[in-house]
């Protein structure tokens, strides 16, 4: 018999309905509850509170619109490592959120401190970011920019534990 971990408690028991109707909210969060009960053949009453109970328990944190970046210009995409001194590590972090070009950061292990995401409209509007706004930061050492070529997601797949 497996033992059952802290979060195993505290989120609840999941089945494989829970996990379908994960599944579909991952592939299209706007599907309506009658669409969505008819394709995994679950009654809309019990889908409903199926979802409200996923997101009381905080496995659904929210319902997001994923924005097509490139039909607004921001057709370039880079990561860029970043060394950091750690004496500000959180200030200087906290600065770096405030730019709007910077999508997400990563605290990471190995060659860099931090590995940001950004988004531009151009490679000159990519050079004044990194340049300009994120290399003016105290507490940013040193950085190095890659360039996206090309930029795959997959979509997320869950199992049962």
């Amino acid at each position: 018999m497996q033992a059952i971990t802290g979060k195993q408690k505290e989120m609840g028991k999941i089945d494989e309905t829970d996990m379908k109707i994960l599944e579909e909210l991952i592939k299209d969060a706007s599907l309506s509850v009658p669409k969505m009960s008819k394709k995994i053949k679950v009654n809309s009453s019990v889908l409903y509170s199926r979802i409200k109970r996923l997101t009381r328990r905080n496995l659904i944190k929210r319902f997001t619109v994923e924005v097509n970046e490139e039909l607004l210009g921001y057709n370039v995409g880079a990561l860029v490592g970043a060394n950091v001194d750690a004496r500000i590590r959180e200030k200087t972090i906290e600065e770096l959120m405030k730019f709007d070009d910077v999508r997400d950061i990563s605290e990471v292990t190995g060659r860099y401190d931090i590995v940001m995401r950004i988004k531009a409209k151009s490679l000159d509007e990519l050079h004044g970011t990194v340049t300009n706004k994120i290399g003016q930061v105290e507490g940013i050492i040193r950085t190095e920019t890659f360039v996206e070529m090309r930029h795959r997601r997959n979509q997320s797949v869950y199992r049962l534990p």
